[in-house]
C-alpha cells in the first residue's frame, strides 16, 4: 500500500509599510513600520479566496470518509504570522482548524513562528528560539503537539537537521530535488538525514507542481487535469510514499475558483481511495511506517528550498542587495537581545520574514513574474531601499535604547 501525504503551506506575512524615516513615531513600532490594514484586508481577501472554501472542502471529505477502513488524511503548517492574524482578524477560520485537529485525520507542523531565515543566521540561537515559540503557539491556538518539522520554504542543509533532531522532532521535510537524489534514489521514499535518526520526508515536485502551478496551464500536455486521471497517476507510481507538498493558497488564490480547482480538490480524496494500492497517511504516520532507504547529505553550500528553478536560497539570497540587507539583519541580533526589550524582539523577528527578501528578487523570466506577483511594491528595487530604510531606522533606535541603559546603569550608586 502506497501512502500519499498531502501537507499544505499556509502563511500571511506583516508587510512593510511605505516607510519615511523623518515621520514620527507614535504608538506601537508595528504600525510604525508596518501596514497593518493591508495586512488585514490581504487575509480577508485571501480567506474568501482559498482559506475558507478550501478548509471546509477538505473538513467536508474528512467527516464524509471517517468510518471509512482507508481515511482521508491531510497535514498543515500554520505559519506564526498567519496564525496571529487569524486570532486577530478571523477567529472563526482558526476556529475550522481547530476542528480540522479534533478530526484525528489533520496534522499540524511546526515552522519558525515568524517564517524566517534564521536557519541561514551564522549561529542559530534565534532559529532553535522561534521553533520552540512556534511550537507554543501551536499548542496554545490548535491544541496540538507538533511532532514533524518544517522550515520555511523547505529550505534544507545538514546542520539545519541536525538541530532539529536536537530539539526532539521525528522527521523533516525537504525538497525532492534531483541532486540530492544521487542514482537510485527517489523521492517516493523515506530518508534519514546524514550521521543522523531524523527522519528526512522529500517532495515530489513534479507531481506537486502539477497541481500547484499546472493546473490551469493550457499549454501543459496534462491539460486538463481531473482527479480521475491525477489519482490513475499517482497509482503507477513506485515506492513507498507520494510527498505531495504545495502552498494552501493554490485553491483558489493561484488556481482561481472557475479553472475548476475546487470540483478537483472535492473529488481527488475519493477517486485516490478508489484505487487498491493508495491510502493517506500524515507525516508522522509516514516517518513511522517505512524503513529509511539511505541518508540524504546537502552540505552547507549546497542548501536546497522548493523556490524557483534553481531550488536553492538564491530566492532571497540572490542578489547583492538581499545579502546587504540580510547581513545588516544579522548584526541586529545581539543589540537586540542586549536591550532585553520584548517589543524590540518582537519587531526584529518581524523583518526577519522571508517574504521581505522575496520581494527583492530580481531574477526574470518566470521566476520573476511570480516575485512580482506576491509583491506590494512596485519593484524589487523599492522593495530592498524601503526594507533598507526601515531597518535601518530600527537599528537606531535599539542602539540609542542600550546606550541610554548603560548611562542609567553607570549613574546607578
Amino acid at each position: 500500500m502506497t501512502s500519499i501525504c498531502f501537507y499544505f503551506q499556509m502563511h500571511q506575512p506583516h508587510r512593510l509599510r511605505w516607510f519615511w524615516p523623518n515621520d514620527k513615531c507614535k504608538g506601537k513600532l508595528e504600525d510604525y513600520y508596518f501596514d497593518t490594514g493591508l495586512n488585514e484586508w490581504t487575509l480577508h481577501k485571501v480567506a474568501k479566496k482559498c482559506y475558507w472554501p478550501a478548509t471546509k472542502n477538505i473538513l467536508h471529505n474528512i467527516d464524509l470518509l471517517k468510518n471509512q477502513k482507508r481515511k482521508f488524511k491531510v497535514s498543515y503548517s500554520l505559519s506564526g504570522t498567519v496564525l496571529e492574524q487569524m486570532e486577530r482578524w478571523d477567529k472563526d477560520l482558526l476556529e475550522v482548524f481547530k476542528q480540522l485537529g479534533e478530526t484525528g485525520c489533520c496534522e499540524f507542523l511546526v515552522e519558525t513562528r515568524y517564517h524566517s531565515l534564521s536557519s541561514l543566521f551564522d549561529y542559530r540561537e534565534e532559529f532553535k528560539e522561534q521553533v520552540k515559540e512556534q511550537e507554543q503557539l501551536v499548542k496554545d491556538l490548535l491544541g496540538y503537539k507538533p511532532q514533524v518539522f518544517r522550515n520555511t520554504e523547505l529550505l534544507y542543509h545538514n546542520t539545519i537537521a541536525k538541530e532539529v533532531e536536537e530539539m526532539g522532532y521525528k522527521a523533516i521535510m525537504a525538497e525532492g530535488i534531483e541532486r540530492v537524489l544521487e542514482g537510485w534514489k527517489s523521492p517516493n521514499y523515506i530518508y534519514t538525514r546524514k550521521e543522523g535518526k531524523l527522519k528526512v520526508l522529500l517532495r515530489n515536485y513534479r507531481l506537486s507542481d502539477d497541481i500547484g502551478y499546472r493546473f490551469s496551464a493550457r499549454w501543459w500536455s496534462g491539460w486538463p487535469l481531473t482527479a480521475e486521471k491525477y489519482a490513475d497517476w499517482l497509482t503507477s507510481c513506485s515506492g513507498d510514499t507520494i510527498n505531495l507538498f504545495m502552498d494552501y493558497e493554490t485553491f483558489g488564490e493561484h488556481q482561481w475558483e472557475d479553472t475548476g480547482i475546487f470540483y478537483f480538490l472535492d473529488a481527488l480524496p475519493h477517486k485516490i481511495l478508489e484505487k487498491g494500492n493508495l491510502e493517506f497517511n500524515t507525516p508522522s504516520e509516514v516517518a513511522g511506517k517505512y524503513h529509511p532507504r539511505g541518508e540524504v547529505n546537502v552540505p552547507w553550500y549546497e542548501t536546497i528550498s522548493w523556490a524557483d528553478l534553481e531550488r536553492d536560497p538564491s530566492a532571497w539570497l540572490g542578489n547583492h542587495m538581499q545579502h546587504l540587507n540580510f547581513v545588516r539583519l544579522k548584526e541586529l541580533e545581539n543589540e537586540v537581545k542586549k536591550s532585553k526589550n520584548p517589543e524590540f524582539k518582537r519587531i526584529y523577528r518581524m523583518f526577519q520574514i522571508s517574504d521581505h527578501f522575496y520581494y527583492m528578487c530580481t531574477k526574470g523570466m518566470g521566476d520573476g513574474s511570480v516575485h512580482e506577483y506576491f509583491s506590494h511594491h512596485g519593484n524589487p528595487f523599492d522593495a530592498g531601499l524601503n526594507y533598507h530604510a526601515a531597518l535601518m531606522d530600527f537599528r537606531e533606535k535599539i542602539i540609542c535604547y542600550n546606550m541610554k541603559k548603560e548611562q542609567v546603569t553607570r549613574k546607578a550608586p
